[in-house]
């Protein structure tokens, strides 16, 4: 984990990342979407040494992505249930595969996203719920949200006035 800087806690990227962003973390939640819940699942699946299973789960529970559920009373076992939250990381998931598929697979994917009901192969793509239209960098910035402190919105003004000037 890093530490908390107060210009981050305010960036909706670092939050996410402070709490999904660690390399076994994402891994975890990407089984978990695909319906791993409970420990050997995790651990065989990606060969995590059992210490580390251990910590990265509890630290997703603690961030409200799962909840520990026992199954088992003799002996005791846990699963781990995405909640609603954690279901929320979906979209990050299949973005990260689709970047990597674009961007890091010279030879050609590897695993590819496909709709459960037929198996045709899909390409992620990002768009505005309201007018269904793709978000990209050409078309999207960042703007201050209603609870931005006056800092945020002064490094916001300046970042914009900084483009405005680049752009001529």
């Amino acid at each position: 984990m890093q530490p908390k800087l107060a210009p981050l806690t305010e960036c909706p990227c670092a939050l996410a990342v402070e709490t999904v962003g660690e390399w076994w973390s994402i891994l975890i939640l990407r089984d978990a979407l695909q319906g791993l819940t409970r420990f050997d699942e995790f651990e065989r699946s990606l060969g995590i040494a059992p210490n580390m299973l251990t910590r990265r789960l509890k630290h997703l529970t603690e961030s409200g992505l799962f909840e520990r559920r026992l199954y088992s009373e003799r002996p005791k076992r846990y699963e781990y249930v995405l909640t609603e939250k954690g279901r929320d990381v979906f979209p990050v998931v299949v973005a990260l595969i689709g970047f990597a598929n674009r961007h890091l697979a010279p030879e050609g994917a590897s695993l590819l996203l496909a709709e459960r009901g037929t198996g045709r192969p899909i390409t992620p793509i990002v768009v505005d719920a309201t007018t269904l239209q793709p978000v990209t960098a050409e078309s999207a910035t960042v703007i201050a949200g209603p609870r931005a402190s006056n800092d945020l919105r002064e490094r916001l003004a300046a970042r914009h006035a900084a483009t405005q000037a680049r752009s001529y």
